[in-house]
């Protein structure tokens, strides 16, 4: 197995946890619109709407954040870092690994496990509502959040150090959906054969700059 399958495979450990939880979704609409129904249609709000929901949209929210640093989707300001070549993109974004995130990751996986080891040691139930639902499993998500991130934050370095070797980002999972969603429209709108045969002469997507398709930006 090659260091790339290695890369991709924790891409895709880091896509099923993210989508799985996505899941999450379906169940908080179905306890905010049952809870309004009840609350406003037959005047018996339940005791238990506001803790379910809150526990479902924090593991939704954290159980996504490994996913969505594989895909590299968090919020940043780059209206000047997209301009820099990509080897000094991985550059900057090695020294803010090894700066701020390796180290407020470790922090957060620490500091997590003792707060959900606290919690479950003191069996803590919610103070919000008067059932009192216990809490402390859904803290146990925190250190593992912490885990996955911290997995995907090593595939990142990998990828910037390759990049910094290369001159060119390696290829990642969205790339691959992104390659076929080109595919799809460029054959929209030419003959498909006659794309094939572009592609198979160029080794590139016609319209595109060859390597781009691996610069995962």
């Amino acid at each position: 197995m090659g260091l790339q399958s290695v890369l991709l495979g924790i891409d895709r450990l880091s896509a099923f946890v993210g989508k799985a939880f996505a899941w999450c979704i379906i169940g908080l609409t179905g306890v905010v619109v049952y809870e309004i129904v009840m609350r406003y249609a037959f005047r018996a709000p339940t005791s238990w709407a506001y803790d379910v929901s809150y526990m479902l949209y924090g593991a939704l929210f954290m159980m996504a954040g490994a996913y969505a640093l594989s895909r590299n989707g968090h919020v940043r300001g780059d209206f000047l870092y997209r301009n820099f070549r990509p080897a000094n993109q991985a550059r900057l974004d090695l020294v803010l690994y090894v700066l701020f995130f390796f180290p407020a990751i470790f922090a957060f996986m620490i500091s997590g496990w003792n707060f959900a080891h606290i919690s479950f040691l003191q069996n803590e139930r919610s103070m919000f509502s008067p059932t009192g639902p216990v809490i402390w499993p859904f803290k146990f998500l925190i250190p593992i959040v912490g885990v996955l991130l911290l997995l995907q934050g090593v595939v990142e370095v990998v990828r910037c150090i390759r990049c910094i070797r290369t001159g060119a980002w390696p290829e990642r999972l969205s790339d691959v959906e992104e390659l076929e969603q080109k595919i799809l429209a460029a054959a929209a709108e030419r003959d498909p054969e006659e794309l094939a045969r572009e592609m198979a002469r160029t080794g590139h997507i016609p319209g595109e700059r060859a390597g781009d398709e691996h610069t995962g930006r």
